[in-house]
């Protein structure tokens, strides 16, 4: 199996604990279930990890460049193998510092396998918290836009959690769309290239009842203290959020009222620190901000509700 090109597992997803709800597809599996090729038991004992010199060779190799799980990235790139000399690229990447995900193709994200291509925003475990708001949001049917949404992955587990919602998703990034659409419209939806709302059908106006934004908060002057692995590999413009790290999410809301339908939902992730002027932000744009807040995760999210004006004057 080439997991290079595998995109989701089509289970449904708890997101409220992450758990799987249902079994995999048989074009996308779980790392658990890889059945390694022949020619893998040579270098390694996946399961026990039994001494193999490979194996021990791979696993040190990682750990010199700082790979703090070296095991668990050596089981995830013999699976990805092809041939030894694919394996052998594939570990000599990794140990220059491209990230796991970019070297074997995908990442996992609330349980579901999210293709990631070289050069796009790796969707991280924090974000799990901003999936999980949303889809205790949403209902059946409900619109659904993600914008800023590189690979499609928090669009796509929404569309694997949810049922029926009608999905839409962009990105002004040209790889990630690409990257995005193996993933997004799998789950039946669309995705567009462009700046936020400008690529979007102007039938949505109005009418969307989630609308979920990743969009970048990096400070300019951070961009230098982030790890490598983001630094050098990831897009510039999905990491840089502007001087103070909210220049996006300023867009994104004062623009959101023209598209959410009454009482539809914005819900962006930002730090801790941030999320004062987060609030401050939705406020100036007409939305009820609410502050949910994962430690666990050091996940920080605001939920902006646009209020719905013929519902309380009926009140």
């Amino acid at each position: 199996m080439d997991l290079r090109k595998a995109s989701l597992s089509f289970g449904k997803v708890n997101c409220v604990d992450g758990s799987k709800l249902t079994t995999k597809s048989a074009t996308s599996k779980n790392v658990d279930d890889v059945t390694l090729p022949a020619e893998a038991g040579l270098f390694v004992n996946c399961g026990g990890f039994h001494g193999d010199i490979i194996c021990t060779n791979i696993v040190s190799r990682l750990r010199a460049a700082g790979c703090v799980f070296a095991e668990d990235e050596a089981r995830l790139l013999v699976s990805a193998e092809r041939t030894p000399a694919d394996l052998a690229a594939m570990v000599d990447s990794r140990a220059a510092g491209l990230p796991l995900e970019h070297v074997i193709g995908w990442a996992e994200f609330c349980g579901l396998r999210i293709a990631v291509d070289p050069g796009v925003f790796v969707p991280r475990q924090r974000t799990k918290f901003l999936v999980r708001q949303a889809a205790g949001i949403a209902r059946p049917g409900a619109i659904v836009v993600d914008l800023c949404c590189g690979s499609g992955a928090v669009g796509a587990v929404l569309a694997a959690a949810l049922e029926r919602i009608e999905l839409y998703a962009t990105d002004i990034d040209p790889a990630a769309v690409r990257c995005a659409r193996r993933n997004v419209t799998v789950a039946g939806g669309y995705v567009y290239e462009g700046d936020l709302y400008e690529p979007l059908p102007s039938t949505l106006r109005g009418r969307v009842d989630v609308l979920v934004a990743n969009a970048p908060y990096v400070p300019t002057e951070a961009i230098g203290l982030l790890p490598p692995e983001a630094r050098i590999h990831e897009a510039r413009v999905a990491l840089d959020g502007g001087a103070d790290g909210l220049d996006i999410q300023r867009r994104v809301a004062n623009a959101a009222p023209i598209w959410l339908a009454p009482g539809g939902h914005l819900l962006v992730e930002t730090s801790e620190r941030q999320a004062p002027k987060t609030v401050e932000i939705f406020t100036r744009n007409g939305l009820v901000p609410k502050v949910a807040r994962f430690d666990e995760l050091d996940a920080t999210v605001v939920i902006g509700t646009k209020p719905d004006l013929q519902s309380n004057s009926d009140g």
